[in-house]
């Protein structure tokens, strides 16, 4: 108990964190929140299998949680002060720049519009965390990742448990493996504060939706590209593979 207390302790200094984590950590961080009013209404009928609003939405919050995490990664390897808050700062950069690769593929196949940059809730973690340094960084680090993380692991589970098109399937089997991969390596900081997680990932506050949405790109601005790391580990999708999936599936 004695540890928990202090882990605490450090998390809430001066009260700004705990405003953070209170009114910030939830969900919608990583953009998943419910965008759709109906979101399993059909929007298109692909050669790759029907698409619905959630997922049409699904592909482009998977798009902004890359606009925040993989520059927070890069920060991390600047910025960290332990080993293992560099090790999943390099996962971060990695996963990410591999899903933004597969985003920005399948998205024009889906006729979907990406944004260019993560919602104000996205971007004020990492406002907060550049102004951070030292041991409050590496725990803030750890603790603000380790829930959004955590929040957004049943979501892509339901996409991938409910979705008829194979391109949707393949994205949310490559989220799926990203985002349990770094959940495990902020786990392996120790730093994690797992009462306070829990509590912030399971009583989500109530925000405006204007907080929690990316905007639209400008017209004519050049996509953003999340560049991966000098020797990656993450893969894109194959859409070889997606291909395939959708003529065995009759498409």
């Amino acid at each position: 108990m004695q540890r928990s207390g202090n882990v605490i302790g450090t998390l809430f200094v001066g009260g700004a964190l705990a405003l953070t984590l209170g009114a910030l950590a939830y969900p919608a961080m990583l953009g998943l929140d419910t965008v759709s009013t109906t979101p399993d209404r059909v929007i298109a009928n692909t050669q790759w299998g029907p698409l619905t609003e959630g997922e049409r939405d699904f592909v482009v919050k998977v798009r902004a949680a890359g606009l925040w995490e993989h520059p927070l990664g890069q920060i991390g390897l600047q910025k960290g002060q332990s080993k293992a808050v560099k090790i999943a700062s390099q996962h971060l950069v990695d996963g990410h720049a591999a899903l933004d690769t597969s985003c920005r593929k399948i998205a024009p196949m889906l006729n979907i519009t990406l944004p260019n940059v993560a919602s104000p809730q996205q971007e004020g973690f990492v406002t907060q965390l550049k102004g951070e340094s030292g041991r409050q960084f590496d725990v803030d680090f750890a603790n603000i990742l380790r829930m959004t993380h955590g929040s957004i692991f049943n979501t892509i589970a339901k996409v991938r448990s409910t979705t008829k098109n194979t391109l949707i399937r393949a994205l949310a089997n490559q989220a799926n493996d990203t985002v349990l991969d770094h959940i495990t390596v902020m786990e392996k900081t120790g730093l994690v504060d797992f009462d306070t997680t829990v509590f912030n990932q399971t009583t989500p506050p109530k925000l405006p939706k204007s907080d929690m949405t990316p905007p639209n790109p400008v017209p004519g601005q050049p996509q953003v590209v999340l560049n991966p790391p000098p020797n990656p580990t993450s893969t894109p999708l194959d859409l070889n593979a997606a291909e395939n999936g959708a003529r065995a599936n009759g498409g």
